[in-house]
């Protein structure tokens, strides 16, 4: 039996709850995917609402990492990163997210409410499919590495992720009808 401060794979806990969040999108898949993978579009949608997004660096290859930065309105800034698992364009894209400090590391959450439970990391699969022009994208995600009580916050705060996501995911949607009229 796991002790509160024992580390577990998601693959030894498969009743542990996987974290998804589906958005049709109106834009042909090739962009959708564009917009996932080159730097300068990144920059234009991902990330909470209010802030600015700095790429750092990205590196689209396996075992890269995507380097960024989130400049809020207050001034305060955070770090995260991706890291890359899988790429299948256009269709596939496994990466780990994580907070990051200035120079690429991993570091805690930056949100006192959470302490030290957030997960260092999470293991991201995005899906993307195309039909009839427009592209379901689909994201899974589940701590990896993770203390039974980072699991535990995790399943907890799917409904405040499914808000922040979907507000990322508008933010999207809003750079894909502007990419896609141009």
């Amino acid at each position: 039996m796991a002790t509160a401060n024992s580390k577990r794979s998601t693959a030894d806990a498969p009743a542990t709850p996987q974290f998804t969040i589906t958005r049709v999108l109106d834009a042909p898949r090739d962009l959708v995917w564009k917009a996932w993978t080159e730097a300068e579009r990144l920059a234009q949608w991902w990330g909470p609402k209010g802030c600015k997004i700095r790429v750092v660096k990205l590196e689209l290859r396996l075992g890269g990492i995507f380097h960024y930065v989130m400049q809020f309105r207050t001034g305060k800034e955070m770090f995260g990163r991706f890291t890359y698992r899988e790429i299948a364009a256009p269709e596939r894209l496994v990466f780990v997210n994580s907070f990051s400090d200035a120079d690429g590391g991993i570091t805690r959450a930056p949100f006192p409410q959470l302490g030290d439970t957030w997960p260092l990391e999470v293991l991201n699969n995005l899906t993307l499919s195309e039909q009839g022009g427009k592209t379901t994208l689909d994201l899974r995600g589940s701590p990896i590495n993770a203390t039974e009580e980072e699991f535990k916050t995790y399943a907890g705060m799917f409904d405040s992720m499914r808000q922040g996501f979907g507000g990322t995911f508008d933010q999207l949607a809003d750079y894909l009808a502007k990419s896609h009229s141009n």
